[in-house]
């Protein structure tokens, strides 16, 4: 996600951080208001930022590079405003349309070109974070189709507008300051361009996340997600390796469901403390052969003890998986249902 800061530098340095500390107590909607009047309270919230990362042990040269002649994006702010999100509707749209848009055929063929490519490296990289390649490929090819849209924004910028307007500041201010973090640990300033909200590179990763996740999968010294294919699977699966995926169980598999099947019986009773509404369209958690028992049968390779979940993204009579822990993996990278089924498909068909 990205933020862009605005550039205002006639004031003194008190009367900035007055109005930088006047921001940060003010409520979303006041920011709002004094963000598209106000330039100069941008500068100001600028010098905060400036004066955490010093304070972060950022060095003052990353500083004044990172910061001089920022301004802030409007556009950036109307993006964010014009996300999905909020919407109050009960009813999922249709899961099958956004299935055939990114488990297409170009996207398959792409992902099996870069899995032939790769294929020298893909036991090691295997071996050491326990993650499938065809999954890595997969995310890889939801997130920014193999590498061909990672995003024009200027990520300095887009991240210091995200902080400035409020709505949550801590998240994008933090984020801003890993962004000087990456540029002190040899990042160069070209590379730090993605998507309006502050994600960049092959894996689309926000700036604490490379701080934390990105490896160095080919030895040069540097951590390239942009154009090194070994270091941005490599990265993706220390990843997935911290979010906890099991090795040799499948994300999921597709199951039959009988006719008359109980859904209410097996519904979910509990609360998501992290997107509820996605972990509520999932049912009881069963072992495969408890499953079996009550009519539903897996269709792939896994195990009668295996924990899973039954979804059925386009409602009953429709098609049904049965999923495991490791899909719960794939939603911590994005906590939808229809992405984390799109990048398990996906990924079958790469292997395929």
């Amino acid at each position: 996600m990205t933020i862009r800061p605005t550039r205002h530098r006639c004031m003194t340095a008190l009367f900035s951080l007055a109005l930088g500390l006047a921001a940060t107590m003010m409520p979303p909607s006041r920011l709002w208001a004094q963000e598209d009047a106000s330039p100069a309270g941008f500068d100001a919230y600028l010098q905060l930022l400036a004066a955490r990362a010093r304070g972060e042990g950022v060095s003052e040269a990353t500083i004044q590079a990172m910061t001089t002649g920022l301004t802030y994006n409007p556009r950036v702010i109307q993006l964010d405003r014009s996300q999905p999100g909020a919407s109050t509707t009960t009813t999922p749209p249709a899961y099958a349309p956004y299935r055939i848009k990114h488990v297409d055929a170009s996207r398959i063929a792409r992902g099996r070109a870069v899995y032939g490519n790769v294929a020298g490296d893909a036991g090691r990289i295997e071996a050491r974070y326990g993650v499938p390649l065809p999954i890595l490929l997969a995310i890889w090819g939801a997130e920014t189709d193999y590498g061909a849209a990672k995003g024009g924004f200027d990520l300095a910028g887009s991240l210091a507008t995200l902080a400035y307007e409020g709505r949550r500041r801590e998240l994008f201010a933090a984020e801003f300051i890993a962004l000087l973090k990456m540029v002190d640990r040899g990042v160069p300033r070209d590379r730090l361009r993605g998507s309006w909200a502050g994600a960049f590179g092959n894996p689309q990763f926000l700036p604490s996340v490379y701080l934390r996740i990105a490896q160095d999968g080919d030895g040069d010294g540097f951590a390239d997600i942009w154009t090194s294919r070994v270091d941005t699977l490599s990265s993706i699966g220390a990843y997935f390796r911290d979010a906890g995926w099991k090795p040799g169980v499948p994300w999921g598999v597709p199951a039959s469901v009988p006719d008359g099947f109980n859904r209410a019986g097996v519904a979910s009773r509990l609360d998501s403390p992290v997107c509820p509404r996605v972990h509520a369209r999932m049912s009881q958690w069963k072992t495969v052969a408890e499953w079996r028992a009550l009519g539903v049968n897996a269709e792939g390779n896994i195990r009668d003890s295996e924990l899973t979940t039954l979804i059925e993204p386009d409602g009953a009579g429709k098609p049904a998986f049965l999923l495991t822990g490791n899909y719960r993996v794939i939603l911590d990278y994005n906590c939808s249902n229809y992405y984390a089924l799109s990048v398990g498909l996906l990924a079958n068909e790469i292997a395929r």
